[in-house]
């Protein structure tokens, strides 16, 4: 492994009884958290390190991290959440209020998605239905809701991750009972493909995913069996929107088909594939950019002054995985290209894949997702921990074409999948980079909050 990786683990104790108080509703709001940020936050270079934040000091002891409270429950839901505490535990340290917004893309959303598909699936074993009804839907994701919030967990997570209650449903798809389920696909085929994700292959070779989307096309069609003619039958093949639904319907078939723990490892697995398949960053207008780069550029300094301008913004919205940061600055670089910027600004500023996601501290730069699933974790002594990848300096990778191209199977950009400490990382390392990275992020969060 590369001694230039490291860990850093985020302690969210720092400042909480502030932070619990703030509204994260108008994240969208790009324009308004951005005059927040600047406000107080250090002018960040893409080419060097954010100037130091004064110290902040923290509550003590993590009492608010360690109580929690009692969920309102409905009464009405038949999700055994009592039999999945460790899931529920994972899913609501994995959106941790202060953290939710800005891990949802990588691992709060696909956690708390995962936690669902399991809930319905392993249900399905005394219910025989791979689907809630409309009411029971919407009492199970509030209790849902309400059980993650007492245990730390964002109160908007339904917001957040686009869950309603819907989705808890067969929606569209014709084939909900396990009995007509396993009828009507080859079960033992997809169990065999889905048993054991490969999360390092799975996303280029998609041996489960082609079993997934065989089974939710054939149950998809099966309520046109009788309704129409073999001729027209394609037409019900081509509605990408009630196989989507049928795919909902296989994952919970499959996650009741294997043990939490298993099947949470797959349904992540899977979702890994989607994460990294696009750039979350909204990219906001570029006619800054434009107007000191485009053509050819006579003053570099103005230039890339833009630029650092530019992607500081970028820096404000999301943590991204590696692979998200090849995509983001695949598609930045595109977008800059079809605005007749052809010099590569990315070589000529100096920008990394660490300036697409959130920059953490002085000295390290931005923070780095693993591109295979991970969780945050917890403990009494460090509070809320995640793997970050601050010390690869790869080049952002410039577009030869203005066609953007998703990376994810592009072989050409060499970066881990996974950061990992070396030995000569010391406890220095550990307090001094923890602390300092907390610091920034911390600000960040502050500033963006409502």
């Amino acid at each position: 492994m590369s001694l230039g990786l490291k860990i850093v683990f985020f302690k969210a104790f720092l400042l909480f009884h502030f932070l619990n108080k703030c509204s994260f509703s108008k994240l969208d709001d790009h324009i308004l958290a951005d005059k927040r940020m600047d406000a107080i936050f250090p002018e960040i270079s893409p080419t060097g390190s954010p100037q130091p934040l004064l110290p902040l000091l923290a509550p003590s002891p993590l009492a608010p991290f360690t109580n929690t409270t009692v969920p309102k429950l409905s009464g009405l839901c038949t999700l055994n959440f009592t039999a999945a505490e460790n899931l529920m535990s994972t899913t609501s340290i994995d959106c941790w209020a202060v953290f939710a917004p800005y891990l949802a893309h990588v691992i709060c959303c696909p956690q708390y998605e995962a936690a669902l598909t399991i809930l319905i699936g392993q249900s399905s074993k005394t219910t025989n239905l791979l689907a809630l009804n409309g009411s029971l839907a919407k009492h199970c994701l509030s209790d849902m809701d309400q059980i993650l919030a007492s245990k730390g967990a964002g109160d908007n997570l339904n917001q957040i991750c686009m869950i309603r209650p819907p989705n808890l449903t067969e929606a569209s798809c014709p084939v909900k009972d396990v009995f007509t389920f396993e009828n009507t696909v080859e079960s033992s085929k997809l169990l065999a493909a889905c048993k054991k994700v490969n999360p390092v292959k799975e996303c280029c070779e998609q041996v489960c995913q082609n079993a997934i989307l065989e089974a939710a096309t054939k149950i998809a069609l099966k309520a046109s069996d009788d309704l129409l003619s073999p001729n027209e039958q394609h037409i019900v093949m081509d509605h990408s929107a009630r196989i989507d639904d049928c795919r909902n319907i296989v994952l919970r078939w499959l996650a009741s088909k294997l043990d939490t723990s298993h099947a949470k490892k797959v349904l992540r697995g899977l979702s890994s594939c989607k994460v990294n398949r696009f750039c979350p960053l909204v990219f906001p207008d570029m006619k800054h950019v434009v107007k000191s780069c485009a053509n050819s550029i006579s003053n570099q300094t103005a230039c890339c002054s833009a630029m650092e301008s530019y992607v500081s913004h970028l820096q404000k919205q999301s943590f991204v995985t590696n692979l998200q940061a090849v995509d983001c600055a695949t598609s930045m670089g595109a977008k800059l290209r079809k605005l007749n910027i052809s010099t590569n600004v990315y070589s000529l500023c100096r920008i990394t894949l660490k300036d697409f996601s959130v920059q953490v501290a002085n000295e390290v730069s931005g923070c780095l997702l693993p591109s295979l699933p991970s969780d945050a974790t917890f403990d009494n002594f460090s509070g809320i921990s995640f793997l970050c990848d601050l010390n690869d300096n790869i080049p952002a990778p410039w577009p030869l074409t203005d066609q953007f191209q998703t990376s994810l199977c592009n072989k050409s950009v060499k970066i881990p999948a996974l950061p990992a400490a070396t030995s000569h990382q010391s406890d220095r390392h550990g307090k001094d980079v923890k602390s300092l990275a907390l610091l920034a992020l911390l600000s960040v969060l502050m500033t963006i909050a409502v």
